[in-house]
């Protein structure tokens, strides 16, 4: 094999680990999402302790996409498309990585809240937890695809959870306009809903660094809200 042929093979190889990296990391923080809400809705305590306990592997696995990055930059010395692409996966591994705080903060507030009563079923909080969780898993695997299109369809799901979130706003404010014993919990329920917005919010940033890695431009492609 000439030595051309052996560095782009290498190349490849290392930038399908990454690749796989990021797909685990996306994985897991997918399920640690699910679980936080869940851990809410159930009044799961045992679960909520577990997601923040497992924060520690979506760490883990930051560092590790971080370190195979720069490992592969320095020996393999990328350029153009392969480049851009190590490049995305490290800002793709530290968005990532603080979804999962977004997730575990979910989980503390399950925590704080433990088995009071909820002031309302929670239906919309649901809704953006699985909107918000199917974002991130098909702007992963735009990324896999190098999926310009997929990527840019991902946008307009954002503007669901933002409606969702106003929605929920609306709701607890009445709650506490109407009765004052409702405003310590529907703050915690407000702080929930601010998460999973926030979540969702860097799902479109996940999207950026897709359309980054494969036309080397960076724009803001949110869709701008009807006036």
């Amino acid at each position: 094999m000439s030595s051309a042929l052996h560095t782009r093979s290498a190349l490849d190889h290392d930038i399908a680990e990454i690749r796989n990296d990021i797909l685990r990391m996306g994985s897991l923080v997918e399920e640690q999402i699910a679980k936080a809400v869940r851990a809410l809705k159930d009044r799961d305590l045992s679960l909520a302790h577990q997601v923040i306990e497992s924060d520690q592997r979506i760490n883990a696995l930051r560092y590790r996409v971080e370190s195979g990055c720069v490992r592969t930059i320095a020996m393999q010395q990328p350029a153009a498309k392969d480049l851009r692409c190590i490049v995305a996966a490290i800002h793709m591994a530290g968005e990532l990585e603080r979804i999962a705080d977004h997730a575990s903060g979910i989980a503390a507030i399950a925590i704080r809240i433990g088995d009071e009563p909820l002031v309302k079923p929670l239906i919309d909080i649901p809704r953006m937890q699985a909107i918000a969780c199917e974002m991130i898993r098909n702007a992963l695997d735009a990324f896999v695809q190098m999926d310009v299109e997929a990527a840019k369809a991902i946008f307009a799901r954002d503007q669901e959870v933002d409606e969702l979130y106003v929605q929920v706003l609306r709701e607890l404010l009445t709650f506490m306009m109407q009765d004052a014993k409702t405003i310590a919990q529907s703050t915690y329920l407000l702080w929930v809903a601010h998460n999973l917005e926030r979540i969702a919010d860097r799902a479109t940033n996940l999207c950026e660094r897709v359309i980054f890695a494969v036309t080397a431009e960076l724009g803001d492609y949110k869709p701008r809200p009807v006036e």
